[in-house]
């Protein structure tokens, strides 16, 4: 009897834990948490102000079939910011989905160090970065569509930057989630700014709780974690209106759980910048809860 008493108490106890283990809610906080966050925030800004960071975008241009004319000129198809480039540089040249380039005499537009005259810089998949004085620029494709994305490296404005405005920290958003991935595959119907729709592949659901209230967000596959668009009850107010970004681990090998720690969600670059094709939320990940954790909405910032 003294055996089966024991035997019983410890299966139960085991119920118990398992369920503990299972429940959803705040995540444990490691020690170095709150130097852990300021290293992301920091790395953030850093990754902004790149040569190519998204503030340093300074232009989006459509190409058409055909040649285009590009320059500071008024008179370009493409025209740069002033006193940037010669008021003529050349021509983009779209022939059945590939793009080359042909530079004007005197213009010193170059690839790799090397300077270039006349060459394909986009093949219909891959796209060569070219180079003239401050500016980067290469060939995009949206959707069939071809443009060409122009950097601008000399930018004052980005050079003082040092971070949106946010939340302060709170250990109470980071929480505890439960991936639960989809059994076939699966896409979700993303739209971006433009109003360009793409089925985006989705490996599975991400579920939390806040106050006892269970949410879920679709995730999409990025390149080694997980990415969640998520539109939330602040970006009426607070936060941006169009949503904002985060991106979680997968959970470890043998395990359905991971964290997420919405005082790392940020602004996506389309809340920045005029020359983005940001993503947005899809309806199912727009939740009815206020997250009161992470970026707020840029103040007087276009990112030029």
């Amino acid at each position: 009897m003294k055996y089966f008493v024991t035997a019983t108490f410890l299966i139960s106890a085991l119920f118990l834990l398992g369920c503990e283990q299972d429940r959803l809610g705040q995540a444990p906080i490691p020690d170095s948490y709150k130097t852990m966050v300021a290293e992301w925030e920091q790395n953030r800004v850093e990754t902004l102000k790149e040569p190519t960071g998204w503030m340093r975008l300074a232009g989006m241009f459509w190409l058409n079939e055909g040649e285009n004319s590009f320059g500071s000129g008024t008179d370009q198809d493409i025209r740069f910011p002033e006193g940037t480039i010669p008021g003529h540089a050349g021509y983009f040249i779209v022939e059945g989905g590939e793009v080359s380039i042909r530079v004007d005499e005197g213009v010193e537009i170059s690839a790799d160090g090397n300077r270039v005259t006349e060459q394909l810089i986009y093949d219909g998949d891959e796209a060569v970065d070219l180079e003239y004085g401050s500016l980067e620029f290469l060939v995009i494709e949206r959707e069939g569509e071809l443009a060409i994305r122009l950097f601008n490296k000399e930018n004052e404005k980005v050079d003082n930057f040092d971070g949106f405005p946010r939340y302060p920290l709170d250990p109470e958003w980071r929480l505890k989630a439960k991936f639960i991935p989809n059994t076939d595959e699966k896409t979700i119907s993303i739209v971006n700014v433009l109003g360009q729709n793409i089925d985006a592949p989705s490996p599975g659901t991400v579920e939390f709780e806040v106050d006892g209230e269970q949410y879920s967000i679709d995730a999409l596959e990025g390149s080694e974690r997980l990415f969640l668009i998520v539109a939330d009850e602040t970006n009426q107010t607070e936060t941006y209106q169009a949503g904002r970004y985060i991106y979680i681990d997968y959970p470890e090998e043998g395990s359905n759980y991971t964290v997420i720690d919405f005082n790392k969600i940020y602004n996506p670059p389309c809340a920045y910048n005029l020359y983005t094709t940001c993503q947005l939320p899809p309806q199912q990940n727009r939740l009815d809860l206020a997250i009161e954790a992470g970026e707020k909405r840029p103040v007087d910032w276009d990112g030029l």
